[in-house]
């Protein structure tokens, strides 16, 4: 059985410790979940029964190393926090209820899928990509690092999304199109042209109402 601890107690953390209880009653793989880490809430609170063991620092201090995933959306703080943790151990977990019946796709360390996914063929998900409850990803899609997919964004074949962009629930991404590094497609958004770096995009269709870096 092999240890693992959740980077972040609030509601998405929570998810994964779910996600992970059912992996355990599906699959040979069996993880023992230590607790979580959180830099927001007091240490021995208890959450859905696990004790928050301490902040980012505390994992730091350790001389064992457990595995660790992310309960966390954002992917400038995964990132961040990577930075910070090179040297454990990210194991992949996906739910029992996706499909990933299509040939050739990866998944990078690091990276989660939740329930009601749907990965067709020929996919790459680069390292620690969150793909949130009933998304759809169609063929020759490439995922960059940190990125994060919320629930019900549909992303269409031959899409690229570069590293750290963050969609928003229920967005969809039309076949084709390329969305830069850093970007920001808020919740709902038709996603029908390119976007570029760094900027957030919102509407039918989306377009960029701001640039960040």
């Amino acid at each position: 059985m092999e240890n693992i601890i959740i980077i972040g107690a609030g509601g998405f953390g929570r998810e994964v410790k779910c996600l992970i209880e059912e992996i355990n009653m599906s699959s040979a793989k069996k993880f023992n979940i230590l607790g979580f880490v959180d830099d927001g809430i007091e240490k021995n609170t208890l959450v859905h029964e696990l004790r928050v063991l301490g902040n980012i620092e505390y994992l730091e201090s350790l001389l064992e190393k457990p595995s660790l995933v992310f309960g966390l959306g954002s992917p400038t703080l995964k990132k961040a926090i990577f930075e910070k943790l090179k040297e454990f151990n990210f194991p992949v977990l996906v739910h029992p209820k996706v499909s990933t019946n299509g040939k050739n796709i990866q998944i990078g360390r690091g990276s989660l899928i939740c329930e009601g996914t749907i990965i067709t063929c020929d996919v790459i998900i680069s390292e620690f990509v969150t793909i949130n409850l009933s998304c759809t990803i169609g063929h020759d899609a490439v995922i960059g690092m940190f990125s994060s997919l919320m629930p019900a964004v549909n992303i269409s074949g031959e899409v690229l999304i570069e590293e750290s962009v963050f969609i928003g629930t229920g967005a969809k991404v039309i076949n084709q199109l390329t969305i830069g590094k850093n970007t920001i497609v808020g919740a709902g958004a038709l996603v029908s042209k390119s976007l570029p770096n760094n900027c957030t995009a919102v509407g039918m269709p989306a377009k960029p109402i701001k640039f960040h870096d």
